[in-house]
């Protein structure tokens, strides 16, 4: 009689890993934990010790993203030194590098269901760490400004770094362009324009930025 095969003891990590293969194997989210843990050979208790369910694999998965990318910044000695625009600059290419990582995953996740608005709920927690991001660096800039009019708005530049950010996100999507160069030019001029805009200096980077999407979209 052959002794049954021990069952794995699996970490978050390995939970993530086995979900991001499964849906794209099987090119669907699975219907239950019971039918996802059965075919993973897990026990349902493991399971439910690191996740309550399958959303919130899916929502810990973009918080990932955004922990790798800032864990990233952070062993580097010369960011530290970075201008704020150069430090969200930093930021947006290094996190985009990361999607394309996982880009069929991502592609999968956020194209799953035909409502948006279900699909950008799992970027919850993604928003709240950009936003705080974006406010940090706003704060850095106006603890050295004298003048009150100079000062930025943290909660309104932190807002429209995410507006930025989700509109970066569908570009990239829709890229087709070899290892998602205009990605990284529309990253570059949408970021000029955000700070020019906060700067009272817009006009010139709005207009150029413009004249991008238009031909990026509709030539």
């Amino acid at each position: 009689m052959t002794s049954k095969a021990k069952v794995k003891s699996p970490s978050k990590a390995n939970i993530i890993s086995y979900y991001m293969n499964y849906v794209l194997e099987h090119e669907a989210v699975p219907k239950s934990v019971f039918k996802f843990c059965k075919e993973n050979k897990i026990k349902e208790e493991e399971f439910y010790k690191n996740f309550g369910s399958v959303k919130g694999i899916q929502k810990a998965i973009w918080d990932i993203f955004f922990e790798n990318t800032m864990g990233l910044l952070s062993k580097n000695k010369e960011y530290q030194e970075f201008s704020s625009k150069d430090k969200m600059l930093t930021f947006f290419f290094t996190f985009f590098e990361m999607l394309k990582l996982n880009r069929s995953y991502v592609l999968f996740a956020l194209n799953e269901d035909k409502n948006p608005l279900k699909s950008i709920e799992q970027l919850k927690g993604l928003r709240n760490g950009i936003r705080n991001f974006t406010k940090e660096l706003i704060e850095e800039d106006n603890s050295v400004k004298t003048s009150k009019i100079s000062k930025h708005q943290p909660g309104l530049f932190s807002e429209g770094a995410w507006v930025q950010f989700l509109f970066l996100l569908k570009f990239w999507m829709d890229d087709t362009s070899a290892d998602f160069e205009k990605t990284d030019i529309a990253i570059e001029k949408s970021i000029k324009t955000i700070f020019d805009v906060f700067d009272n200096t817009p006009l010139d980077s709005i207009i150029d930025f413009g004249k991008f999407i238009y031909k990026e979209k509709f030539s």
